[in-house]
């Protein structure tokens, strides 16, 4: 008689590791550190540009697929990978496969030695001086000096970053790079590196800040949520009198239920301007979907920066006024 004795019937008992090792047929056992391969969504995609990294605030393995702009945890990879209606469905397959894998495998991932590595983190950096190819840069987003003052915006000529491993720290320098750029909070504090010519590692995160918080004045009637500081910058040098801007890390990181209850209490309206791509469509649902803030989708180039870049300055404000005045009212 076949004993079910060892096999599951929970998804919360399928090891977390299995699922993107099974599913992405990844060479190495996940035991604490980031993988990057390619695209499994993107047969074109020649360079790698899907990861499977641990978040240390959610405490499991997730996956970001850049090319795609599809994310999430297993259940998700596998509701995309096998394009699947619902994530029960996915958590069905999930328990099934891992079922028939275990009757014919004896690993047992409880005596897996895990240990998360370190990523690289920025631990010094040497600001520059503006060159005229930063002028070039800015200026055709009809971002000048004025604002990037404003918002704390500085270039750099470079930056070093470090992580132990197996105790001994590794040093990794960046110098003498062209479009190198550090935001800075009021107080001189780095809170993220920008690098736009760069395919991969354009933003490097050094500490959690929703951008333009301390540029907020909460004097103006109306808060657009956008989704980068280059487009905050845009909408703000858009001279709108009754509304500011803030910026979440980026349009896929989902503000907390304190901060929005805080920012609905303190304005008429709030809505969000995310880029008009697949990205930015279910950003905006999200907001939507949990805080009930409606959104904004300029239907110029895939953001609000761009659009300033492809259009005039009055081109974009005639077509995004009434779609603002639709999602504030």
């Amino acid at each position: 008689m076949l004993s079910t004795e060892n096999l599951i019937s929970n998804i919360s008992e399928v090891p977390r590791e299995w699922v993107f090792e099974y599913y992405l047929k990844l060479d190495e056992k996940l035991c604490g550190q980031d993988v990057k391969l390619k695209s499994p969504f993107n047969p074109i995609d020649k360079n790698p540009s899907a990861y499977v990294f641990w978040s240390q605030r959610l405490g499991s393995y997730q996956f970001k697929d850049f090319s795609t702009n599809i994310n999430g945890d297993g259940v998700s990879l596998v509701k995309a990978l096998l394009n699947l209606s619902t994530r029960g469905e996915a958590a069905h397959k999930i328990m099934v496969d891992y079922n028939e894998f275990k009757l014919s495998n004896k690993e047992d991932y409880s005596l897996r030695e895990f240990k998360v590595q370190q990523r690289y983190k920025v631990v010094s950096f040497e600001k520059t001086n503006w060159t005229t190819l930063d002028q070039k840069f800015w200026t055709q987003f009809h971002i000048g000096s004025k604002l990037l003052e404003q918002y704390k915006v500085c270039p750099l000529v470079g930056y070093k970053m470090t992580k132990e491993v197996a105790g001994e720290v590794k040093e990794l320098e960046v110098k003498g790079r062209h479009y190198i750029y550090g935001y800075f909070r009021e107080d001189g504090t780095l809170y993220k590196i920008y690098q736009p010519m760069l395919r991969e590692n354009k933003f490097l995160k050094v500490r959690e800040y929703i951008q333009g918080t301390d540029q907020l004045t909460y004097k103006k009637d109306y808060l657009v949520i956008t989704s980068s500081l280059k487009d905050l910058m845009g909408f703000t040098r858009l001279g709108y009198k009754e509304a500011e801007s803030v910026a979440p890390d980026s349009e896929n990181v989902l503000m907390s239920a304190s901060v929005m209850s805080s920012y609905k209490l303190r304005y008429k309206g709030v809505c969000t301007l995310f880029d008009n791509d697949d990205a930015g469509i279910k950003a905006m649902k999200k907001y939507v979907d949990t805080y009930g803030v409606k959104g904004v989708l300029l239907p110029l180039s895939k953001d609000l920066s761009d659009s300033m870049r492809d259009n005039t300055l009055l081109k974009v404000k005639e077509v995004l006024t009434p779609l603002l005045k639709k999602a504030l009212k």
